[in-house]
This record gives structure tokens, sequence and C-alpha cells, in this order.
């Protein structure tokens, strides 16, 4: 079935966090409850364990989804952060706690009616885009929650909102979603996304649902897919494999793999 069922089990993005000289800083991963992973990929966590001595620069690569953060001592201020097509490195000083929820490609707006594209390659406010989620926050978090108290809180808000929630996913989006995710992004979208619809049609969908283009999210899946098939180890340079993944030449695998990691891809298997 051509569904939100389909997504999980055949995309998982991945979150590299750059490696420090000593573990001051944590990234963690948790799921939600198995009644919200179809629309959830899951929640996070990044924390300090002591202040830092210096910035510390947390890269998000391009992974297809879409984020909502808050810092755990002050969820007074959340934020939504929208598809985007390259990475974005924030600048996090002394300590912080940041937790966020990752849905799952076009999950988002089918919760909540929101214009993927309004959102894409940028981070706005939540209370500007979700009043009543960001309400939720503020009013239900504290800096003292621990990871399955985090969890606790946002499967209880989410569960809420999706308890009485019709959704109905475009059967001819998740057909060429599926495609793309069953091919990893390689694919020529003129004889391969045969859904039904036109080809104007399709990228409206895809850039209500998902925030871009089937072309640009094939691009991200295939840099995802990459990421993950790929081993750390590989020697530096050692690039030959990639262009296996559709790329046509060297210079134009480097380029697009450093836009959406923001390094090449021999520093990034070296991390």
């Amino acid at each position: 079935m051509k569904d939100f069922s389909n997504i999980r089990s055949l995309y998982n993005p991945v979150q590299p966090l750059v490696k420090r000289p000593c573990d001051e800083v944590v990234y963690t991963e948790f799921l939600p409850d198995p009644k919200l992973t179809n629309l959830i990929f899951c929640y996070w966590q990044l924390k300090t364990d002591q202040p830092l001595t210096d910035t510390f620069y947390y890269r998000v690569i391009a992974d297809g989804c879409i984020d909502i953060f808050f810092e755990l001592q002050n969820p007074g201020e959340s934020f939504v952060m929208g598809f985007s097509n390259a990475y974005t490195a924030f600048p996090l000083e002394e300590s912080f706690n940041y937790v966020g929820i990752r849905f799952l490609p076009s999950a988002f707006p089918q919760i909540f009616g929101i214009n993927a594209s309004e959102l894409t390659n940028r981070f706005e406010s939540l209370k500007t885009v979700v009043t009543p989620t960001a309400e939720f926050i503020r009013l239900n978090f504290d800096p003292a929650f621990s990871t399955d108290k985090i969890a606790t809180v946002l499967d209880k808000h989410f569960l809420s909102l999706i308890t009485d929630l019709k959704i109905a996913p475009d059967m001819r989006l998740y057909g060429a979603m599926e495609i793309i995710l069953q091919k990893q992004g390689i694919l020529s979208l003129e004889k391969d996304l045969d859904v039904g619809i036109s080809s104007r049609q399709l990228r409206r969908l895809f850039e209500f649902y998902i925030g871009d283009t089937a072309k640009t999210f094939s691009k991200v899946v295939r840099f995802q897919n990459l990421l993950r098939n790929e081993s750390p180890t590989r020697a530096q340079g050692a690039i030959q494999p990639f262009f296996d993944a559709g790329y046509y030449d060297q210079a134009h695998f480097i380029k697009e793999f450093k836009t959406m990691f923001g390094a090449t891809p021999g520093r990034a298997f070296d991390l």
C-alpha cells in the first residue's frame, strides 16, 4: 500500500554529528509511540554534558524532513525548520539542551495543513506557523525533564492531534515517493514517475507536501542512501563507487555532496 507505512520502511534519514576531541556534546535519537512512527521518524536531543570553552557548530545535513525544535531551558521559544537541499550550520555556545521532533517526509503538512514550500530552506518561529503546538511546548516542558519524560509529553500531544485527524494522503504522491525511495533516488523522472498525473500536478503535490520538486527530493534521497550505505572507514579520495549512485562525474558528485553535507566526501567519511 502506497501510504505513510511504506515511507518508514524504505527511508531512514541520518544526521551524523561531527565528532569533538572530547565527549562534551551528546546527540540522541529516540522513538515516539508506535502509533506515531509512520509520521514521526524520531525525537532527538542535543545537549552539553559540561560547559564548552569554544563555539560548537552543529551541522544539520539535507535529509528530506521537517523538524520542530526548542531549547529545554527556554521552551517558550520554539522553531520549525523546513525541507532543505543544503546543510545548515548552527553556532552553539557554552551550554545547551535542544529537543526536536523530526517528521517523516510529507507528515508535517498532513498533520498541520501547512504548505511545506513556505518553509523550504528556512526556519521560522513555531508560534507563527503552528501556534497551538508552540503554546503546548511552552507550557509543558521543564529543564529537568529526562529523555523518557520528554518522549511521554511529546507523545501525548501528537497522539491527541491525530486522534480526530482524517489524514487522506494522495496516493499519486505516495506512489511517486515509493518509486523514488525504492530506487534510492536513482531514476529517470520522466520515465519512472508515471503515476497517472501530469508533471505539473506532481510538482504541485511535491512542493506542498515535501517542500520541493520530485527531482530535488530524489537528490536528497540519493545522498542520504549514500551516507547510510557507505563505510565511514573508506579512505579519503576513494570515491569511484559513488559514480554507481548516479553521479555523472567527479566534480558533480563532490559539489552536490558538499552542498548537502557541508564537507567533501573524503572529510565526511573520515569524521
